[in-house]
């Protein structure tokens, strides 16, 4: 079987599986729905433990981080995310808090080769990471070189201890819903612990119909995390009730405190 069949296979299984599941999900009215019962409310406090707080600009300075760990300790963030070079600094003004350590790997591309993404990786954790987010080679799944994506998570995998918690990045602007489909799949078989949206660095960010997909397709016992101009309290809750269950927010002060933001990350 080619890679051309193997995709026509896997796509076509799951949208059968996914069909499935909406045909006997639906309401009187024909309409598919996705709850049984009215979404959860959720206060500020248990919002701000679905977030890592991230902070990717490559123009950011010390201070910037600084204020990113002190508030990441003020309201209780489930982690800090930043790119792999500040992760000694970040672990050493977290240590001895429950803040989790997120590093990017092969950010915001993934278009390097798998042992550069390894070699990150190690550093990363023996700097003090004890979660990493890395970017898929966007490309070779578009080429349909599944067997390249699929080794290039496991190289990622294998320099992870025990403990470490990996996120597979699918950048999903730039993919169709089939593609999204066989990464959140390839990704489950490699071993992965949470699928994410986006990097927020090509112009689409989380939307609920991925989110809402990617939970689908890799069930209840993987994660999936939204990121990518993740702007108010309304728009978190909203993926949350989704079906993700971690976000990405540069902007998670005023998310949490229910302000709308400007900026970007």
């Amino acid at each position: 079987m080619d890679q051309n069949e193997l995709i026509d296979k896997i796509t076509k299984e799951v949208m059968q599986r996914l069909n499935q599941e909406i045909a006997t999900r639906s309401n009187k009215t024909g309409d598919p729905v996705t709850r049984s019962s009215p979404a959860p409310r959720i206060s500020a406090a248990e919002l701000a433990g679905y977030i890592d707080h991230t902070l990717l600009k490559p123009e950011a300075v010390v201070s910037q981080f600084e204020q990113l760990c002190n508030e990441a300790v003020k309201y209780k963030f489930m982690s800090v995310c930043v790119n792999s070079s500040w992760i000694p600094f970040v672990a050493k003004k977290l240590r001895g808090t429950s803040v989790k350590i997120c590093s990017v790997i092969g950010f915001p591309l993934g278009e390097m080769d798998t042992r550069s993404k390894a070699f990150e990786a190690r550093n990363a954790v023996a700097n003090g990471a004890t979660e990493l987010d890395m970017v898929i080679n966007v490309g070779a799944l578009k080429s349909g070189n599944l067997k390249l994506v699929e080794e290039d998570i496991r190289a990622i995998k294998r320099a992870c201890r025990s403990t470490t918690i990996l996120k597979v990045i699918l950048e999903t602007g730039l993919l169709t819903d089939e593609e999204k489909i066989i990464a959140c799949e390839i990704s489950k078989k490699a071993g992965a612990d949470f699928v994410k949206t986006s990097t927020g660095f090509s112009g689409t960010g989380a939307t609920i119909h991925d989110v809402a997909l990617m939970r689908r397709i890799v069930g209840p016992a993987m994660g999936v995390k939204a990121s990518g101009g993740i702007r108010n309290f309304d728009q978190a809750v909203a993926l949350i009730n989704a079906g993700a269950n971690r976000l990405g927010c540069g902007a998670s002060v005023d998310v949490v405190t229910g302000a709308e933001s400007k900026g970007n990350y």
